[in-house]
């Protein structure tokens, strides 16, 4: 019974029983192992080399990660219609029904992936945010290589409408490096475009400006397929670029931090975002110290992955941006924009934009995520992980600097090259669905119902030509999913073209029992390049099974059982397939020892875990559609 005033450490079941060692836990483990190797099997590694053990202990001593501000993070809703009214009406809403920041995206910016509010006066501007009171919102701009006039023009509109600049919580968002990394150019030489960063941020101090000027960027880099140290190393070469070019015209280093923010992506990779945006902090402290400065909190801001996003079953689009977004608010976001579910498949309506808001309202409102402060410290895993990121990206960020900064190492193509190795590495991976892609790469849905949007996505187009002081070789913009996609949108043209999708029977062989496990496995696997599985309820006899191939007119088929039923039938069902007229024959399996009598009896190629299924859907789809 409990007894009044017993202390709660008394009633812990855990104080009777002896702390267990991480000697002992290892012990079982070589059990489970049975030789091999620990490390092999149990330890992971993220694309920038970083080791992640599968239990790590708690952590002593580790020092609290605070946002800009406590308490909540700014839910921002992005404003990206092309016509200003509509715009407007759209950004209204959002506000009506509890966001309290917008991010402004022009038409020129690479993020308004071929939208954007069409602002080429400040008429256009006041008409996009008429109504939209701006001293009671946090408002950020997204103008991509047009930010410095943009930003002009936001100032123009702010003081016709009266307001002190000292009021507004604005974002002008001006990045020339991170507009040279995705467009490839710069319209001035770099100590120019240094001149008119200085000149500008001379300006807005003198109007009394409180809000953040400029902004260094992590989405070109995370777009083109950057490791998180990658993205980190990038911010932070970005950030001592700009703190240099500003110092050298005449501002105070503590000036220009207090004129910087910061933007990092967030994506379904829980662990990774929450050490990410942890890091950037700790990283960011460090600069300021080595600069004699006492470091401030930095203001943050988080979008969600457009690499993630998919065009095919885009509900899941809602799950990885829910994650996304509960990482970048555990990680200490000071403001988070959630891309709606169908923006890679078009300008999304008020529908997609709903859940986009609503996502952060639950997390916020239900959730209550904001209230506890830095809620993964002390945790191990996300401690150690935290360390290791803040460790790598110190070690990139300083070979970067090494090449003469960021602008000189964009010049000379080096850090692009070492993104493109790690980018490499992650469409191997999710080719071989080692990095499955729910929804596209795993568990396809072929008769998915269509969603609607606003205006359907079109081909962006070129950055309008201009005179160029400065030209590199720009950073891909890509999404994971665009290779299965590709063979999807093939498929698509099949059916419309013939009335029927590309199709492959399944030979199930045995009882149910037997065969379900790799059936179900090639039906996915096939569907998910577009080729429709034919699937039965399994053969015993050779000559049914050769009918129901007839029957199916499917040009492709695939031999599914267990190991022991492939030794005795496989052989004489790829011959029974190929008299019938199959071309090509698969199996789903490895072939082990009997790979070269399965392939001489008609096997024309193996699925199984691990394989290149991008390479064998493209070669599929070719066979199917001859």
């Amino acid at each position: 019974m409990l007894r009044t005033g017993t202390p709660m450490d008394d009633l812990s079941l855990a104080a009777d029983f002896p702390r267990a060692t991480r000697e002992q836990w290892l012990e079982r483990v070589e059990g489970v192992l049975k030789g091999a190797d620990f490390a092999r099997k149990l330890v992971s590694r993220t694309h920038d080399g970083i080791a992640i053990q599968p239990l790590y202990p708690k952590a002593e001593g580790a020092a609290r990660i605070a946002r800009e501000e406590p308490g909540r993070w700014r839910m921002s809703q992005r404003v990206d219609h092309p016509d200003p009214d509509a715009a407007r009406e759209l950004a209204l809403l959002d506000l009506e029904n509890g966001a309290d920041a917008l991010t402004l995206v022009t038409r020129k910016a690479p993020a308004a992936r071929g939208f954007g509010v069409r602002a080429d006066t400040v008429e256009d501007l006041d008409r996009a945010l008429s109504g939209v009171m701006l001293d009671l919102i946090h408002l950020r701009l997204d103008a991509g290589g047009g930010g410095r006039v943009m930003a002009e023009r936001l100032i123009a509109l702010a003081e016709r409408r009266g307001h002190a600049l000292s009021d507004l919580s604005l974002d002008l968002g001006m990045d020339p490096i991170g507009s040279l990394a995705s467009l490839g150019n710069l319209s001035v030489a770099w100590d120019e475009a240094s001149a008119r960063m200085g000149a500008m941020l001379a300006s807005l101090t003198r109007k009394g400006f409180a809000g953040r000027a400029f902004l260094a960027d992590g989405r070109p880099y995370h777009e083109a397929g950057a490791g998180e140290a990658q993205e980190l190393a990038a911010i932070l070469a970005t950030g001592v670029a700009y703190l240099r070019a500003l110092e050298a015209q005449g501002h105070s280093p503590d000036a220009v931090t207090q004129a910087l923010s910061f933007l990092l992506v967030a994506d379904a990779d829980e662990f990774l975002t929450v050490a990410k945006f942890r890091a950037l902090r700790r990283l960011w402290a460090q600069v300021e110290q080595a600069c004699g400065l006492a470091p401030k909190p930095i203001r943050l801001h988080a979008e969600t992955a457009w690499r993630m996003t998919t065009k095919r079953d885009p509900w899941v689009n809602m799950l990885r941006a829910t994650v996304a977004t509960f990482s970048a608010g555990i990680g200490g976001a000071d403001a988070i924009t959630v891309l709606p579910f169908t923006a890679a498949l078009g300008l999304p309506d008020a529908f997609a934009r709903r859940v986009a808001r609503n996502t952060q309202l639950i997390l916020l409102e239900e959730s209550n995520l904001w209230r506890v402060a830095d809620p993964a410290a002390g945790a191990g895993g996300f401690e150690a992980l935290t360390d290791a990121l803040c460790e790598k990206a110190w070690s990139l960020f300083q070979e970067i600097e090494r090449e003469g900064g960021i602008v000189a190492s964009l010049r000379q193509g080096a850090l692009q090259g070492r993104i493109a190795t790690v980018r490499a590495a992650r469409e191997k991976a999710a080719a071989t669905r080692k990095e499955p892609i729910t929804g596209t790469s795993e568990f396809p849905n072929l008769h998915e119902a269509p969603v609607t949007v606003l205006l359907p996505a079109a081909p962006v187009a070129e950055p309008e030509p201009g005179p160029a002081a400065m030209t590199i070789n720009p950073l891909p913009s890509i999404r994971a999913a665009e290779a299965f996609e590709r063979l999807r949108d093939l498929s698509d043209a099949h059916l419309a073209r013939t009335g029927a999708r590309p199709r492959v029977f399944l030979a199930n062989l045995g009882p149910i029992s037997a065969f379900t496990a790799r059936a179900t496995f090639a039906k996915n696997f096939f569907e998910a390049g577009g080729i429709e599985a034919v699937t039965n309820d399994g053969f015993s006899d050779q000559e049914k099974l050769s009918q129901a191939f007839i029957d199916s007119k499917a040009k492709l088929s695939c031999i599914c059982s267990s190991d022991d039923i492939y030794v005795s039938h496989a052989e004489e069902t790829a011959k029974t397939l190929r008299e019938a007229g199959s071309h090509p024959i698969y199996l789903a399996g490895r072939p082990g020892e009997r790979e070269e009598s399965l392939t001489r009896a008609g096997i024309h190629t193996f699925i199984f875990a691990g394989c290149d299924a991008l390479k064998v859907l493209s070669e599929a789809l070719d066979e199917a559609s001859v």
